[in-house]
This record gives structure tokens, C-alpha cells and sequence, in this order.
């Protein structure tokens, strides 16, 4: 797993960046689920690490036998991590796959989804792949469905362009929580637009590194 996995000790740090980003996406986690209609959901959740955004919410959220998710990650090692995880709490509707997150692929069989989480995506990836990925996010939604992400706010600092990528592609913003003392950002985007069709063999994005970006371990 080599630095990966180093990458995600950090949400083990009290008061680190990756921990207090991982307190703001399960709260608004945990508000999507409140907040969604009544019935079977789907939840998929790109570049899913060890799932602890999803997994640190389900097993006790009122909602947990209504949800089946799929969780993407490329990593074998962390994938298995987070499929452990899953299964010590019991959610046999939780799926853990092996595979590329930037290809549509990753999704078939799981979506249309009510809850989309691409949460610790943007920051290893180029503009032109947040834009292209945003862009394409109504394919993976069902009607009002909610999208999670985040993004650090180093500069250049290109949160406000998403959240204007996120508006012009049929989203309205419901949350963005940025700390000021942290480069930590947090998004909640509702699809107020029609979802699109699902399209398989869709590139969305490619990481522009195989490991975290040296010194933005908050984003």
C-alpha cells in the first residue's frame, strides 16, 4: 500500500486534517441519510480508501438496512480493509469493489443512486478532470439525489470554480463547510436537474500521481 496507507493514518491523528474532514463528511453524511425518501437507497462512493466515511455512519444510522452501497477502490489492500470493515458491522448490503473509480464502469449494476460520495477525489486529480467528473456526476443520480465532496483550499484555490461546475451542471449547493483555520472543504450538492442516462466506458478522471500530494495530506 506503501503511501497510501501511510496517507490514512492521519484520520487516526486527533485534530489532523484528514480527521476533522472525516467529522464533517459523515455529519453530512448522516443528514443525506435523514433527509432521503422513504425505501430501499443506493449509495456509491468513489476512491472509498478504507470506507470510514461510510462505515463510520451506517451501522448506526436508522437507515443502515435500507441502504445497499458500493464503495470503489483501486488499492487491493485498502480495499480489503474496508471489505473487513463492512462485514464486522454487519452490512451485507455493503459492496466493496476493486477497481478504477475514474471509469463509469466502477458503477454499473449500482446506480442510479440516491448518494454519491467523491470524497478525497479532487485533490489528485487535474481541473479539467474535477470539471469533466462534475459534469458527468447526473449520469450516477437518481432524482434529488445528494453528492458529498471535498477539496483543499491551497492555492490556487479552485473550490468556488467547482461549486460553479456543480450549478451549471443541475446542482443546487446545500452545504460548503470550510474551517478557516484548515484548507479542509467539505461540499453538499443536491441534483435539481434531470439525471442523465448511465454510460458505460466513460472516463471521468485519472489520479495525476499514484501516491498523496507531498504536503496537502488535508485535502
Amino acid at each position: 500500500m506503501g503511501d497510501w496507507d501511510d496517507w490514512h493514518r492521519e484520520y487516526d491523528q486527533p485534530g489532523s486534517g484528514l480527521a476533522r474532514r472525516l467529522v464533517i463528511v459523515q455529519r453530512l453524511l448522516r443528514e443525506a441519510l435523514d433527509r432521503a425518501p422513504a425505501g430501499p437507497l443506493r449509495l456509491v462512493s468513489m476512491c472509498a480508501g478504507q470506507g470510514r466515511n461510510v462505515l463510520g455512519v451506517l451501522p448506526e444510522h436508522p437507515r443502515r438496512n435500507d441502504v445497499a452501497a458500493r464503495l470503489v477502490e483501486l488499492d487491493p489492500g485498502i480495499a480489503a480493509e474496508a471489505r473487513a470493515g463492512a462485514a464486522a458491522a454487519g452490512l451485507d448490503a455493503v459492496e466493496v469493489v476493486t477497481g478504477d473509480a475514474g471509469v463509469s464502469d466502477a458503477y454499473a449494476g449500482a446506480v442510479p443512486a440516491e448518494i454519491v460520495l467523491a470524497c478525497g477525489v479532487f485533490g489528485n486529480i487535474s481541473d479539467d478532470d474535477i470539471a469533466n467528473t462534475v459534469e458527468h456526476l447526473p449520469e450516477l443520480c437518481a432524482p434529488g439525489a445528494v453528492v458529498l465532496w471535498t477539496r483543499g483550499r491551497w492555492e490556487p484555490d479552485v473550490t468556488p470554480a467547482i461549486r460553479e461546475w456543480f450549478a451549471a451542471a443541475g446542482f443546487e449547493e446545500l452545504a460548503f463547510v470550510a474551517p478557516p483555520d484548515t484548507h479542509v472543504s467539505v461540499g453538499a450538492h443536491r441534483l435539481t436537474a434531470e439525471p442523465r442516462p448511465f454510460v458505460s466506458g466513460t472516463r471521468y478522471f485519472a489520479f495525476t500521481t499514484g501516491k498523496p500530494r507531498p504536503g496537502r495530506i488535508v485535502e
